[in-house]
């Protein structure tokens, strides 16, 4: 493509200079509209600890992957028909007169919240940590429960 110049009488052609960066140009516009339209949300907000959620008629299990960290890291709550799982752990530091070559692991934090598919009943919830697997048990509330009724 020839850059286009404007001369008295019309416009000329000007040569163009062989770049080995002119090829890219095009990936500069593809991240600048990729940018421009706005972070994907998946940047801000990952779906971390993955979590597998299966429900009965009178219970739910969800399964959430939590791989280093320990039990007294993890909080598990319930509202209504929301679960929440939260964790944090602490950095690790470096002895004295050790120094980290590679720190790829860090302390962090999460905290996800997973709707339910019915309201959780305030006894009977529990929890189980095993293997890097948090394992939530959730009865169905009694109120929430289907009830058939006699047709006369």
């Amino acid at each position: 493509m020839l850059p286009i110049a404007l001369k008295r009488g019309g416009l000329v052609a000007r040569p163009h200079a062989w770049s080995p960066w002119s090829g890219l140009d095009g990936l500069y516009l593809d991240l600048e509209r990729f940018f421009a339209s706005g972070v994907p949300d998946w940047f801000d907000n990952p779906a971390y600890p993955a979590v597998n959620l299966y429900s009965g008629d009178d219970d739910a299990v969800v399964s959430a992957e939590v791989p280093g960290y320990g039990a007294e890291e993890l909080e598990v709550s319930v509202a209504g028909n929301s679960l929440t799982l939260r964790g944090s752990r602490e950095r690790e530091e470096a002895s004295e007169g050790e120094t980290y070559r590679r720190r790829e692991r860090s302390g962090n934090s999460f905290s996800r919240v997973v709707k339910l598919p019915f309201k959780v009943g305030e006894k009977g919830v529990s929890a189980e940590f095993k293997d890097g697997i948090l394992t939530v048990q959730l009865p169905r509330a009694a109120e929430d429960k289907p009830k058939q009724i006699k047709v006369a």
